[in-house]
């Protein structure tokens, strides 16, 4: 899910590139949406940086996120060889018959890869919250003949899944910018199965070498810290991306 005229929220989506030896700088966020109701009293307030929404949650910036009008730079050419997008979809072991909630999908560069791996049998449900994305899924799903590729609208705290409904729940450089990291969480933890593995996958805030600006990456610490918030066990991280680290939880 790409939190799009948000920060998604969720979802949802890439990191900005900068730096040396820098991948395409994407185009410029977009600024953040309302949210329907008002949140936990678990934010806090800065002033917004450059890359920022001027929104904290424990103790990091919530990043802003990347508009509609980046669809290109989602699908450009270099992204395998900068992300190696194959070896995530290994170490995800997916399986016929799986249910899968892309979240954060975007233009579903993984959407549209998870679908064949799943079927017959599984779904993918291609979750954003930008409506212009959703429509471009949408169109992908009926130009590829998908028939398993769901696009589903999401809103700013609620990715739209039904309780229980999915195995894996993915998001792919999607987490940082999520508006409300702790509802979004929530509702994707009562829609895992009991079982069910929450994947992020983000660039490694460790890495100084990752030639993606600071706002836009996230330690494995950070991560389990905010992950510890709700029923989710950690499992397992994986180093074998160039520039991202994929961790694994199971709900508990």
């Amino acid at each position: 899910m790409h939190q799009r005229p948000t920060a998604v929220v969720f979802m949802l989506l890439l990191g900005v590139g900068t730096a040396c030896s820098q991948p395409p700088a994407p185009p410029v966020p977009v600024a953040p949406a309302t949210a329907q109701s008002d949140a936990a009293p678990v934010y806090g307030a800065v002033r917004p940086s450059a890359d920022g929404i001027g929104k904290t949650y424990q103790g990091r910036e919530i990043s802003a996120v990347m508009g509609w009008q980046g669809a290109a730079w989602l699908e450009r050419e270099a992204r395998e060889r900068e992300e190696r997008g194959s070896l995530l979809l290994q170490e995800l072991a997916l399986e016929p018959g799986m249910d899968v909630a892309d979240v954060g999908a975007g233009t579903g560069y993984y959407a549209r890869r998870i679908a064949p791996r799943v079927a017959p049998g599984g779904t993918v449900y291609a979750v954003d919250v930008q409506p212009q994305m959703v429509a471009m899924l949408t169109q992908a799903a009926a130009r590829t003949g998908l028939a398993n590729l769901k696009p589903v609208q999401a809103s700013v705290t609620d990715p739209g899944l039904a309780p229980e409904s999915v195995d894996v729940a993915l998001m792919v450089d999607v987490y940082h910018e999520l508006e409300y990291p702790h509802e979004v969480l929530d509702a994707l933890v009562r829609a895992l199965r009991p079982g069910g593995r929450l994947v992020f996958v983000e660039y490694r805030a460790e890495d100084d070498a990752v030639p993606i600006k600071p706002l836009h990456k996230m330690s494995e610490a950070q991560i389990r810290r905010e992950a510890a918030l709700h029923a989710l066990e950690w499992t397992r991280t994986a180093e074998t991306l160039p520039w991202q680290h994929v961790v694994v939880f199971r709900k508990r």
